[in-house]
């Protein structure tokens, strides 16, 4: 169907919640896509971290297929086989633990809030300025951002957000408090990375008044930072930790993962979701999990951010790169961030603007060095 009668169809028949681009990808293969004319993108926002892999890539494709041809759905009042060999694969690349699945990561993150006030017996929760987890009221109600809080108010109650400092985590932590919430990367916020000795910082805090740190990996878990999850990075074990985006490559899928102590606070009928957990979202999920470790993707990302932030650094109209391994905020000297994610688009190159002075660059995984000279190619000549 062409472009225009697409966007017809979206006035007519759509919530008017996304400000689309004005392209039809109808196909994409590895870091490429090709719109409904057959143009050809490079693909360096992987619909936000998600297609860690890349398009369509064949191992996922193929569980998928069978998976879909044997079951697809039973729900969770019965046992199948992927989920039960998901969660022990995700366990081993944790610490131990149990996992709960969910269906995205908001849904993960109100899995994590739940289970925090659950084994507090109540509490409120410390979240951070210009962090982002979520759109669904709890997780909407952890994401200290005016411009997303205000049109839904009022909100759940029993969140405190402060300023991403030692000394004010420490005023705001108490006795009472349930968990303290954060990112290794606040991804939304900026692309701004956390600093080994604030995490470690919080970590004892947590110790001391007996609440749970809760890590929030949706964006950056399963290799995207150059570790397995950005926590690593840090210096600290966390009580629990959420994932989604890059687990199922597209497919649809949050997991929630505890301390066994931590998880012992559910019982059956405390929290559920009909979709979590199903046999093709988890079949897909094992698919990747098997190729990220068989490709070493936490190594790729390091080598490949590597790359990525010296070709951007020699761009004259950037003035300065941030990020952990392939999650990279490019700011801009003197160029609104929208209008360069246009021209960028209009030259075959995908990205997106994570504020209003920077670019968010997240290719797969697999993305090759030439594939990253060309990105950096065709940024130079936007902003020349």
């Amino acid at each position: 169907m062409a472009l225009a009668a697409l966007q017809e169809l979206e006035r007519d028949a759509v919530m008017g919640t996304y400000a689309r681009n004005p392209v039809e990808f109808v196909r994409g293969a590895g870091t490429r896509l090709w719109d409904d004319e057959g143009n050809e993108y490079l693909d360096f926002l992987c619909g936000i971290s998600v297609s860690l892999l890349g398009h369509c890539h064949p191992a996922v494709v193929e569980a998928v297929r069978d998976q879909a041809t044997r079951l697809i759905h039973v729900g969770n009042l019965f046992y199948t086989d992927p989920p039960m060999r998901l969660a022990a694969r995700l366990s081993e690349l944790s610490l131990g633990g149990k996992v709960f699945f969910a269906n995205s990561g908001a849904e993960a993150i109100e899995c994590a809030l739940k289970l925090a006030r659950k084994r507090r017996q109540g509490g409120d929760f410390v979240v951070l300025e210009r962090g982002f987890h979520g759109r669904t009221y709890g997780a909407l109600s952890a994401t200290p951002q005016e411009s997303k809080q205000a049109p839904f108010a009022p909100l759940v109650p029993g969140f405190v957000a402060v300023e991403p400092t030692a000394e004010a985590v420490r005023a705001a932590v108490h006795d009472g408090t349930a968990a303290v919430l954060l990112e290794p990367v606040q991804g939304e916020g900026g692309v701004n990375p956390a600093t080994p000795a604030y995490f470690q910082g919080v970590r004892r805090l947590c110790d001391e008044r007996g609440c749970l740190l809760i890590v929030d990996e949706v964006q950056t878990g399963l290799g995207r930072t150059g570790e397995w999850f950005g926590f690593q990075h840090l210096g600290i074990e966390p009580d629990v930790v959420t994932m989604a985006k890059a687990l199922g490559n597209g497919v649809p899928i949050g997991a929630c993962w505890a301390r066994d102590d931590v998880a012992a606070a559910f019982v059956p009928g405390d929290h559920a979701t009909t979709f979590g957990g199903q046999p093709l979202a988890t079949a897909a999920a094992r698919a990747v999990l098997e190729v990220m470790q068989r490709e070493d993707v936490p190594a790729r990302a390091t080598a490949a951010g590597e790359r990525l932030t010296k070709g951007l650094e020699s761009i004259s109209a950037i003035a300065r790169v941030r990020g952990l391994g392939l999650l990279v905020a490019a700011e801009l000297r003197d160029r609104p961030s929208r209008e360069v994610v246009a021209a960028a688009l209009d030259a075959g190159l995908v990205v997106n603007a994570v504020t209003e002075t920077a670019l968010r660059l997240a290719p797969s995984l697999l993305v090759t060095d030439d594939e990253i000279d060309e990105a950096v190619a065709i940024l130079t000549m936007v902003l020349a």
